[in-house]
């Protein structure tokens, strides 16, 4: 598998790592002062497509998405790879 954002190949897993890594930038987070929501977001290097999830903390702290950034990067990269591997023409390999 490749990375999407740059040449590093690897198992699904070393390129996972990697994301989280070398490209922590692109996961974006974002909160809502009116409701407390919390959302992050990651758009597809290859076709554009951007995915938003909510953040569903346990309670509503301010200091989450920095608290916990490594661990929502993780998800939104675990995101895109299943969207790398579902999504043709630019999946490279699919899941068995």
């Amino acid at each position: 598998m490749t990375c999407a954002y740059c040449p590093f190949q690897g198992h699904r897993r070393a390129v996972h790592a990697h994301l989280e890594e070398a490209h922590a930038p692109e996961v974006r987070t974002r909160s809502e002062a009116e409701t407390g929501r919390m959302f992050f977001s990651l758009s597809c290097p290859k076709c554009a497509q951007t995915m938003e999830k909510r953040v569903k903390p346990r309670w509503q702290d301010p200091g989450f998405l920095e608290e916990f950034s490594r661990e929502i990067r993780l998800v939104a990269f675990d995101l895109l790879l299943y969207h790398l591997e579902d999504h043709e023409p630019h999946g490279e390999e699919k899941r068995s």
